[in-house]
């Protein structure tokens, strides 16, 4: 352990999935410790949110940060492994040297927080990744002296063996397990029964956040100018999209299958007029995204525009269609200040802030 870790507080906010809000939380850490009077530095140890900027991959995540933050960092420290494909298949070829890596993030780290008191540290897109190379979180946590939030999904009880699991790898560096993005119809039953039984297994809940639409998924217009696509029927643009459904199907499992679903964008093909109208039928399909460049017929369109759905349609196939939306769902393209700002809120609300920070 370096002298400069022993002077800075440290805490690593990891996850057990993809897009459980951890760079919102993260950031919105790093702002209520501002408010409290710290000094304080941001790092992502894996890049793994990547967009090429001037030739150079780089992740969004750090470069937010640094400016909501008014930090003077580097990127290259704040984010010193770029965990991209490339990457990953090198690594899996021997070509990258565990060793050397976590040298590099260790200076890197130094070098950061020789500027500030406290660290906040945003772990990778999941709990286990960077194993290939030992660069785990739990091995971040490790290296860098910190202790971790542990940000999870509820959704069954089930989900709490996931919990338990992610407490055990992180052992003494487990600080805790803050839910998030709870729907309505979970929270009770979270905080009624399974706050409860957490504690009793001496797992600290320090908090359970709602859901709140506009943190967890994107709106239509968003979505469609993300993904280049011509506005067939424009009612409902500024509905809010989680997730996807492929209509791929029969008309009558297509049926069944939309009317599980809920804030639903259908993607299917545009010369699918079975699937279509089996689409408009279920009420938790938001929109229609409708691939291969076809235009539905005029029946189906009315029939959106008075139901208000918004139609859409795109010149790619369904399969690379579903992918970018999928991309622009998990990138969280809504993440900003406002966001950062928010999820603040939601915190000094529903958490205990400073026990996450331990204040």
């Amino acid at each position: 352990m370096t002298q400069t870790q022993t002077q800075t507080q440290n805490t690593l906010v990891t996850s057990l999935e993809e897009s459980t809000g951890k760079t919102a939380i993260t950031l919105a850490l790093a702002q209520a410790a501002r408010e409290a009077g710290d000094s304080v530095g941001y790092m992502k140890p894996k890049g793994t949110r990547l967009q090429s900027n001037v030739g150079k991959t780089l992740d969004e995540d750090p470069m937010l940060a640094r400016e909501l933050l008014d930090l003077e960092a580097e990127i290259h420290d704040m984010e010193p492994v770029v965990y991209s494909p490339t990457f990953i298949e090198q690594a899996i070829r021997g070509r990258e040297d565990p060793d050397e890596l976590r040298g590099r993030v260790e200076d890197a780290f130094e070098t950061l927080a020789a500027d500030h008191d406290r660290m906040l540290l945003e772990g990778g897109a999941r709990l286990e990744m960077g194993g290939i190379v030992d660069l785990t979180d739990v091995d971040v946590a490790e290296l860098l002296d910190a202790q971790a939030l542990l940000v999870a999904p509820y959704e069954i009880p089930g989900d709490v063996d996931d919990v338990l699991a992610a407490a055990d790898l992180l052992g003494d560096r487990f600080d805790g397990v803050l839910f998030n993005n709870v729907s309505d119809a979970a929270y009770d039953q979270l905080e009624t029964d399974v706050v409860p039984y957490l504690e009793g297994r001496d797992v600290p809940v320090h908090g359970v956040i709602p859901r709140e639409q506009r943190l967890a998924g994107v709106t239509v217009e968003e979505l469609a100018e993300e993904l280049g696509a011509t506005v067939l029927v424009g009612e409902g643009l500024d509905t809010y999209i989680e997730r996807f459904s492929v209509g791929a199907m029969g008309a009558d499992s297509a049926l069944r299958h939309f009317r599980r679903t809920k804030n639903a964008a259908v993607i299917t093909g545009g010369d699918r007029a079975e699937i279509h109208t089996a689409a408009l039928e279920a009420p938790g399909v938001r929109c229609l995204f409708l691939t291969g460049g076809h235009r539905p017929s005029g029946a189906i369109l009315g029939q959106a525009a008075e139901k208000g759905v918004p139609i859409l349609q795109v010149q790619t196939d369904t399969l690379t269609t579903v992918e970018r939306a999928e991309d622009v769902v998990r990138s969280g393209r809504t993440r900003d200040r406002s966001t950062v700002d928010r999820m603040h809120s939601l915190l000094t609300d529903h958490a205990d802030v400073d026990a996450i920070l331990g204040q």
